[in-house]
């Protein structure tokens, strides 16, 4: 992170509470609660906090004895302040965070963050749920209706459409390419029906995410009180921050050893959420940021030269077909530049930095099945596509770097469960992954979707039709 900036974050510690300032920095600051309800700022900017919490080294070593559920509440207090009560905060993790979060030794200080075993089988589930609590809880407070406006590559909607379905003061809609995701993440969100309403796009993942942009800064439909609920919204990414403390605490001896995270990157609010981990205290050694064949961010860590894929290509890791991640301008405002929401660099960041932080890889669809099928020959373990870029990231990682990075533990981070994908995991394993009980019963149940043109024109008449 670029020092200057890094110190002005962190200035004023505990004097005042954390407030939220857009990337475009053409918005005045406002607090949690504002950031989280508007989603995107007015001068379509990012939220970020104008300054940087610390988890100390003594909460630290607290959390091997922690379970989830209060790590994230200790973890998110700290961004948070009295904007929601401690007790409170606690019982919205409490009720968020029923399920196992598995941390599987692999061999050679390797390790599997599973991050599959919520109620939609995907590491989206971690950010949703809570991200549901918070909104509801500061809705039934002011007696509100909102509407969640949301696009998805694959696991996000089917996420948002459970964490929110049947809240009684919030509408969802959720956009996504048709075409472009598995029947098992259409179905998890097209079988729900009532306050979530679907709809397919003729187009890339991409091109929803701007319909979705556009609309937040459209004043026409400022009678709807929207929302989102994609990694743009910080109300998803903060609690994306408290999975790396708690692999951190389950891998390292010490409060202060250092760990690798190797991330599958789309969207990149999976790796903010570790970044922001590591810039409040989590002691990561490098982030090894694997992506499929949309190249376009380990590309600018090695020229310099950021450029946009469009459309972006489709790879069997489909969450991950983005062509240019929206989370890329927080990624370059903590290194001291500014991005603008189009993906033009008005100033540029500490890319030197950036590059001793980030080892940038690009795995193709070809290296994803051979990992999958090499490590479930080699070892007895079944990965989907996602993470098995991961997997091939850290192997890559590890041919370049073994000498200097041998001894520090390696967490590999899976973000799917392996039943979404099973004609994937059936071609490059010989075998059909188990499905979790949460996938079972989808298929049985009527779907229910519309099918929208891709043009803004006809998407808002969608949105005035629905709620106007």
């Amino acid at each position: 992170m670029h020092e200057e900036m890094k110190a002005e974050m962190m200035a004023e510690k505990g004097t005042r509470a954390i407030e939220y300032f857009s990337t475009n920095l053409k918005a005045p600051k406002v607090s949690f609660e504002e950031a989280l309800l508007r989603g995107l700022a007015p001068d379509k900017g990012l939220y970020m906090p104008d300054r940087l919490p610390a988890i100390g080294e003594k909460l630290r070593a607290r959390f091997p004895g922690m379970g989830y559920y209060e790590i994230a509440a200790h973890v998110l207090s700290a961004f948070l302040g009295d904007a929601i009560p401690f007790a409170d905060l606690t019982s919205m993790c409490r009720d968020a965070y029923t399920f196992d979060v598995p941390v599987e030794p692999a061999g050679d200080n390797l390790f599997i963050l599973r991050l599959d075993q919520g109620p939609t089988a995907s590491f989206k589930d971690f950010a949703a749920r809570l991200m549901a609590r918070m909104m509801n809880y500061f809705m039934a407070k002011e007696k509100r209706h909102m509407v969640i406006l949301t696009a998805t590559s694959g696991d996000t909607g089917s996420a948002v459409a459970n964490a929110f379905f049947g809240l009684e003061h919030i509408d969802v809609v959720v956009l996504y390419p048709l075409g472009e995701v598995s029947e098992v993440q259409r179905r998890q969100m097209t079988t729900l029906h009532g306050n979530v309403h679907v709809a397919g796009i003729d187009g890339k993942f991409d091109h929803c995410q701007a319909l979705v942009k556009q609309a937040f800064t459209d004043p026409e439909l400022d009678r709807i009180p929207l929302s989102s609920a994609n990694s743009i919204n910080i109300g998803r990414l903060l609690p994306q921050t408290v999975y790396y403390y708690y692999a951190g605490s389950r891998v390292c001896s010490r409060p202060d050893s250092p760990v690798i995270f190797s991330v599958p990157s789309g969207n990149f609010g999976n790796l903010m959420g570790g970044v922001l981990a590591r810039e409040t205290g989590l002691p990561v050694h490098r982030f090894i940021v694997a992506t499929n064949a949309n190249k376009e961010v380990p590309e600018y860590l090695r020229t310099g030269v950021y450029q946009i894929i469009s459309p972006s290509l489709m790879c069997i890791s489909s969450a991950m077909n983005v062509g240019h991640p929206s989370n890329m301008a927080r990624l370059v405002a903590l290194y001291g530049g500014i991005m603008d929401e189009k993906g033009n660099i008005l100033r540029q960041p500490d890319l030197e930095r950036m590059r001793n932080d980030f080892h940038g890889v690009s795995i193709t669809d070809e290296e994803t099945m051979e990992t999958m099928a090499g490590v479930w020959k080699e070892k007895g373990i079944v990965l989907e596509p996602h993470g098995a870029v991961a997997w091939k990231g850290a192997v890559e990682y590890l041919r370049e770097n073994g000498t200097h990075s041998r001894n520090i533990p390696i967490v590999v981070v899976e973000t799917a469960h392996p039943g979404k994908f099973p004609d994937e995991v059936k071609k490059a394993t010989g075998t059909l992954p188990i499905l979790p009980e949460s996938l079972k019963t989808i298929f049985g149940k009527e779907e229910q979707f519309d099918r929208v043109e891709n043009d803004y024109r006809a998407f808002k008449k969608y949105l005035m039709n629905m709620f106007f």
